[in-house]
């Protein structure tokens, strides 16, 4: 198991984007992007599961992971690397009936859900919303970057910061020590993804420097 030293950089998460979902993978696979998920919610099935086996065949070999959100079904037929469930989705014991040794991501937004998903031994958890955010349909209070700083002390696997997080605030989030940040608005809502997602990464790989030639 990874441990939450150990980033993901940024996590992009496709939800509605401007650009075609490939394009968007396509581009994740040249700039070396570990993480991607596809949470669309508003598509049917048969669309959902289209889309994931599209992405499947951009991703698949090479250092993209493609993570399915919610949906443990369509991520065992796209052949998927990780299921991204969240507390109001099936639970993690059910999911892995479903998905066998696939790697879980579990959603938690206060440190009592934090403390209690590490229990249930997930391959990484994300953590927020730290910033309010209008992205999801019903938005969880934001947690901010205090509570965010104590769930990185003591969580055992990789912490995904999320909600509400663009390049002006992002300085907050990455002095906490976060590694792994997921972006959603900032990235989908523009059709210069590449250049924003690289701007980011760059961001993100100052931090890691600065903090590993600190001390």
């Amino acid at each position: 198991m990874e441990n939450n030293h150990e980033g993901f950089g940024l996590y992009v998460i496709i939800t509605r984007p401007t650009l075609p979902h490939s394009i968007i993978a396509e581009q994740c696979v040249k700039l070396g992007i570990k993480m991607l998920q596809l949470r669309e919610k508003h598509l049917d099935d048969r669309q959902l599961l289209r889309v994931a086996r599209e992405l499947r065949s951009i991703t698949k070999g090479t250092r993209t992971k493609l993570v399915i959100n919610d949906r443990p079904d369509i991520a065992v037929l796209c052949d998927a690397d990780y299921l991204h469930i969240g507390q109001d989705d099936i639970s993690i014991e059910d999911a892995r009936c479903i998905v066998g040794n696939m790697k879980i991501g579990l959603s938690t937004h206060s440190v009592s859900q934090a403390k209690e998903a590490l229990r249930k031994n997930p391959d990484y958890i994300g953590f927020g919303p730290i910033h309010q955010t209008n992205a999801k349909a019903k938005p969880d209070a934001p947690v901010g970057t205090n509570q965010l700083k104590q769930v990185l002390s003591f969580s055992t696997v990789p912490v995904v910061a999320i909600g509400g997080i663009f390049p002006e605030n992002i300085d907050q989030v990455l002095q906490t020590g976060a590694q792994n940040i997921a972006m959603v608005r900032y990235l989908m809502q523009t059709e210069f993804f590449t250049e924003c997602a690289k701007m980011m990464m760059d961001k993100i790989k100052s931090y890691e420097y600065s903090t590993s030639t600190c001390c």
